[in-house]
């Protein structure tokens, strides 16, 4: 049974790989784009209720607690471990894959900015909210839409939903 089992888990693996693959390149095109085609503080167009500003993000999420690198690089790596290992008590199928697989890229993508540089580029500015990039975009709706829609299923053999314990 183990063995007929394989051939799933390994469908869900390469779905988790392949989808924080496609945001990782994704994201890291885009900054690229940004950086070689709009100055540092620029914004294009100057006004808009989307634009595309390019700044440097050295704090967390919206640029908050720029000292704490260290911090957010040890849960990016703590993140992407528990999502590899346990990622597939996410339920069956693929779509649960695919939202972690998005919180995977985001995170790493995220995380080796912060290592190579020491800031993340952000760039696509709603106006009345902070500004982001893909891997964010991509980390926020996977965790949104997985809370919605997710629940985790318990490893064969535990005691879940036992009374007793």
């Amino acid at each position: 049974m183990a063995e007929a089992a394989l051939p799933g888990r390994r469908r869900q693996l390469v779905t988790l790989l392949g989808t924080a693959a496609v945001i990782f390149v994704l994201d890291h095109v885009t900054k690229w784009l940004v950086t070689q085609n709009i100055a540092l503080g620029d914004q294009v167009p100057s006004s808009g209720p989307v634009t595309i500003h390019h700044i440097e993000n050295r704090g967390a999420a919206f640029g908050l607690f720029p000292q704490a690198q260290f911090i957010f690089l040890a849960v990016a790596l703590v993140v992407a471990a528990y999502i590899l290992i346990a990622g597939r008590r996410f339920g069956p199928g693929l779509f649960p894959q695919v939202l972690l697989g998005m919180v995977l890229g985001g995170a790493l993508a995220n995380a080796v900015d912060r290592v190579v540089q020491g800031y993340v580029v952000d760039f696509i500015d709603l106006q009345r909210w902070p500004v982001f990039n893909v891997a964010d975009m991509a980390i926020v709706l996977g965790i949104l839409v997985g809370v919605l829609t997710l629940r985790v299923v318990p490893a064969p053999g535990s005691r879940e939903g036992d009374p007793s314990t």
